[in-house]
């Protein structure tokens, strides 16, 4: 089953999200993983959203979402992503 890894943040430091952006494309290929969504224009038709910047990155199983999140590679270009971004960072199931 198909997982996903959903974010949403606003971007903080455009200089240090590059980076991030940059050194987090390799740390993906080795899992399988696809962008779904990367960004893009966001509507909101219903209740409050906290962050403009939506991503859902497509995994061929949760174990492959987890193992990338864990993995040594990742877990490099994390404080990037931290000390650039406010957000949420989540793995949800695909459907069965």
């Amino acid at each position: 089953m198909k997982a996903y890894v959903v974010a949403t943040e606003t971007v903080k430091d455009e200089a240090k999200f590059g980076e991030y952006r940059q050194q987090v494309m390799a740390t993906l290929a080795p899992f399988g993983a696809t962008f779904v969504v990367r960004g893009g224009n966001l509507t909101v038709l219903e209740g409050e959203w906290k962050h403009p910047r939506f991503v859902i990155i497509e995994f061929p199983s949760r174990a492959a979402a987890e193992g990338w999140y864990r993995s040594d590679a990742y877990q490099k270009v994390i404080p990037l992503r931290l000390a650039s971004t406010t957000g949420d960072l989540i793995i949800v199931d695909g459907p069965a």
